[in-house]
C-alpha cells in the first residue's frame, strides 16, 4: 500500500499465553494491549489497502510479520513489505497498528506493563510499544529521499468473554535526509468488541468476535529540499466494522473503515480502507 506515502499500520493480532486459540486477540486497525506468551510465535500475512476517489489513488500492500514472546509480557516483532499498488497519498499516521505500510523493514517491541484480573474471565491490560523502520529504497515514489523513522505508542483497556474495549494512541517521527523529511504523525484509536452468547466457545472450538473500530490521524506537512510541502499532511477520522475468527492455531481477521472526516491539504479523499490478516500460532520446544 503506500510506496511513497505512508500511513503506518499495525495488526494487534496476538495470542494469549500457551493457548493457540488466542484469547487475548485484538482488533484489525486499532491498538490493543495483549502480547504473546513466553515462547509463543506468531506468523502474520496481511493484505491491506485503501480505495481513493480517482484513478491512480488506490493503494495496496502485502506484509509479512513474525513475532515471538520473550516473556509473558514482552514480545518483539519484525516485518517486511510487498507493494502491490501505490497511490498518491501523503503520510497520515497509522491505520492498522503493527505493520508499516511503507517500503520499509520494521522492528517493534511491546511491553505489557499492567495486567490485572477484575473478575471471572475479565482483565485490565496496558502495553507500550516502540519501533523503528529502515527504508529498502533510496527514494520514495514521489521523489523524496527515504529515511528511517521511530514510533512510540500505547494501548490500554478491558477484555472479558463478552465485551472488549481498548483505546490507544501514538506518535511517529521521520528522519531528515538532505532536506527531505516526511511529516510526523499522531494517531489514536478506540475499539469496542462483542462476542454473542452462542459464540462463547472454548478452545478448540471456533471463536468469532465482532468489533466496531474508530481511528484518527493527524500528519504534519513534510519538507522537500528544505521547503514545506503544502499538499502534504492532513487529518482524518474513520469508523467501521471488523471481525475476528479463531480456530485452533489459526486466526483470520478482516474489516473496513469509512471516513467520517477528512482534511487532506489538496490530496484526494479516500472512499474506504480495508485490512485482511491471516495468523498462524506455534511454539518452538
Amino acid at each position: 500500500m503506500l510506496g511513497a506515502r505512508t500511513i503506518i499500520a499495525c495488526l494487534f493480532l496476538t495470542a494469549a499465553p500457551h493457548v493457540a486459540a488466542g484469547s487475548g486477540h485484538g482488533p484489525v486497525f486499532g491498538g490493543a494491549p495483549p502480547t504473546l506468551g513466553k515462547g509463543g510465535w506468531q506468523l502474520d500475512q496481511a493484505w491491506m489497502g485503501r480505495l481513493g476517489q480517482g484513478r491512480g489513488d488506490d493503494e495496496q500492500m502485502l506484509r509479512t510479520m513474525l513475532s515471538v514472546g520473550i516473556t509473558e509480557d514482552l514480545q518483539i516483532s519484525a516485518s517486511l513489505p510487498i507493494t502491490l499498488n501505490s497511490g498518491i497519498y501523503m503520510p497520515r499516521g497509522r491505520t492498522m497498528a503493527m505493520m508499516a505500510t511503507t517500503q520499509d523493514l520494521e522492528a517493534i517491541a511491546g511491553w505489557r506493563f499492567q495486567r490485572r484480573a477484575i473478575g471471572a474471565g475479565a482483565r485490565l491490560e496496558s502495553t507500550a510499544f516502540a519501533g523503528v523502520t529502515a527504508p529498502l529504497q533510496q527514494y520514495r515514489a514521489d521523489g523524496m529521499r527515504a529515511a528511517p523513522s521511530v514510533h512510540l505508542s500505547a494501548a490500554s483497556g478491558y477484555a472479558s468473554r463478552t465485551h472488549y474495549f481498548w483505546a490507544g494512541g501514538g506518535y511517529q517521527h521521520y528522519g531528515d535526509r538532505e532536506g527531505d523529511q516526511m511529516g510526523s504523525s499522531v494517531f489514536y484509536s478506540a475499539v469496542y468488541g462483542y462476542r454473542p452468547p452462542f459464540l462463547r466457545l472454548d478452545y478448540p472450538k471456533p471463536d468469532l468476535r465482532f468489533f466496531v473500530e474508530a481511528i484518527g490521524e493527524h500528519t504534519a506537512r513534510g519538507q522537500h529540499h528544505g521547503l514545506e510541502m503544502v499538499v502534504s499532511g492532513g487529518d482524518s477520522i474513520l469508523v467501521g466494522p471488523t471481525a475476528l475468527l479463531l480456530y485452533k492455531q489459526y486466526g483470520l481477521a478482516g474489516g473496513l473503515l469509512f471516513p467520517v472526516y477528512q482534511q487532506t491539504n489538496f490530496q484526494p479523499h479516500e472512499k474506504f480502507r480495508f485490512g485482511v490478516n491471516f495468523s498462524y500460532f506455534f511454539w518452538l520446544r
